[in-house]
């Protein structure tokens, strides 16, 4: 098949993970992939594996891209492109129109985020042939806008390779040399875009509250900030210093290499106040490492409470703190929900199961 798939994002977060990965099992397994790409993005290195000619920059600023719809357009006919797969929602009416355009070509939507669509999309989105849905709390808003023959659930996959322990040893102690964290503290951790939707706030007075029970544990906030302005990680390291943990308080923009850092930690926590899947805590859960997280409708379709792993009240940092000192507390009962996490998450959550049933949507429309 061909296939153009499709992002304005300028960034890279869960979202591109999941288009690079995508893309990149997909020409694996002999498709011919072609990307649209805003020209200001920052992460078009990791398709790689891309050649240049398949690649293409269009400017999509809103949801009206006309000029945009018309340059794509004229590059799908060139190409004999058979499947437009649109993954921001910026670029759905852009996508569609590139479709009506180039008469023929099926039109195919993922959601990856909770908030609902607009009432115009029933009329503007018309012609879609599929919306793929990364979780059943996406999948039931969509509900609104689609009638449900439309509609495919498929949840986001990893493919990250088992590590034997002696490997998951050696990754830990070099990400705590390489960021002088002694290797006999307790390290929390939480990765996540730096908005106060993803709640880091709550992270950082949960760790407050840490501390009284292991003084000496050490906390590591990975993200890029992307809030108005960029002072939302300033906010958090002052927050941090009045607490009297600003020492104890690394923070990255971004971590290419997660198993490592999930190496590293004894505990990682998703402390979002909104997730509608949560890639970073299935990669957690794949890697092994215990979990803490909000109840968040991502959260709650990867873990089973006490089986593999725990869930506390959104938006409450007292029991973000209560659940984390649980976990630390009894390392053998933590490690055993880890494994089970861990074994749950590669059966139900795997990449190929995730690409395997993205054929079948393009091969169902076709």
């Amino acid at each position: 098949m061909k296939i153009l798939q499709i992002s304005s994002a300028r960034t890279y977060g869960g979202g591109e993970r999941h288009f690079v990965d995508l893309c990149r099992e997909l020409a694996l397994r002999g498709h011919e992939v072609h990307v649209v790409l805003r020209p200001t993005n920052e992460w078009q290195a990791k398709l790689d594996f891309i050649p240049n000619e398949r690649i293409i920059h269009a400017s999509i600023r809103n949801s009206f891209g006309i000029f945009s719809a018309q340059k794509i357009a004229r590059y799908v006919r060139e190409n004999g492109i058979e499947i437009a797969h649109a993954h921001a929602g910026r670029d759905y009416i852009p996508a569609s129109l590139v479709c009506r355009m180039a008469s023929g070509v099926k039109f195919v939507l993922t959601r990856h985020v909770l908030f609902p669509m607009k009432a115009f999309h029933k009329l503007a989105l018309r012609n879609l042939s599929k919306a793929i849905a990364v979780s059943s709390a996406v999948a039931k808003n969509l509900e609104d806008i689609f009638p449900a023959s439309k509609i495919a659930l498929i949840p986001n996959g990893l493919d990250e390779p088992e590590l034997s322990g002696e490997k998951r040893k050696e990754l830990r102690e070099a990400f705590r040399f390489f960021h002088e964290i002694p290797f006999d503290v307790p390290l929390i951790g939480t990765v996540g875009e730096l908005k106060p939707l993803k709640g880091q706030r709550d992270f950082v007075l949960a760790a407050a509250e840490i501390a009284g029970s292991f003084p000496e544990a050490r906390y590591v906030i990975v993200g890029r900030d992307n809030s108005v302005g960029r002072t939302f990680r300033a906010e958090l390291r002052r927050l941090a210093k009045v607490f009297g943990i600003g020492q104890r308080m690394l923070f990255l923009d971004w971590i290419d290499d997660l198993p490592s850092l999930m190496s590293a930690l004894d505990v990682f926590v998703s402390p979002s106040h909104s997730e509608s899947f949560g890639l970073a805590i299935l990669e957690a859960l794949v890697c092994g490492v215990p979990v803490v997280s909000t109840e968040t409708e991502g959260a709650k379709q990867l873990i089973d409470p006490g089986t593999t792993g725990i869930l506390v009240p959104i938006g409450e940092p007292v029991a973000l703190s209560r659940a984390v000192i649980e976990s630390l507390a009894d390392p053998d009962g933590s490690r055993e929900v880890a494994v089970a996490g861990c074994r749950v998450a590669r059966k139900e959550f795997s990449l190929k199961r995730m690409v395997d049933r993205t054929e079948e949507v393009y091969q169902s429309v076709l």
